[in-house]
């Protein structure tokens, strides 16, 4: 979907995964995205918030599946989730953030990441 200033980018990945991007129209021509190109999908962990059985919000990358490990801080702690077909994602949120959630390995979450924050680029 496209408007005059800024246009939305979708990237499909195996497992019917989608991420969606919000970048100007200008940088879809630097990149010379096109459909069927390949291209990437940059986020940083520090943009990803972590939630618990979500059913509505107005973020429009909601990625669910299964937590594989928790890498504790002292301050923050480094969530990752596998999202199947080898692709994981991962948050950095706050020990409070991981006890109040009642994350542990094997637990069911998602990743939530606004399409303002998903970065793209390509070969």
């Amino acid at each position: 979907m496209g408007g005059r200033v800024n246009s939305e980018v979708i990237i499909s990945l195996p497992g019917d995964v989608e991420i969606v991007s919000v970048v100007t129209n200008s940088a879809i021509k630097s990149l010379e995205l096109e459909a069927d190109k390949t291209a990437y999908a940059l986020i940083k962990a520090l943009n990803v918030i972590i939630g618990i059985d979500v059913q509505k919000i107005s973020a429009r990358n909601v990625l669910t599946g299964k937590i594989s490990s928790i890498l504790e801080g002292s301050v923050n702690d480094e969530v990752s989730i596998s999202l199947g077909s080898d692709f994981t994602i991962t948050a950095v949120i706050t020990k409070s953030s991981v006890a109040s959630l009642g994350l542990e390995v094997g637990t069911i979450a998602s990743a939530i990441i606004k399409a303002s924050d998903v970065i793209l680029a390509v070969d």
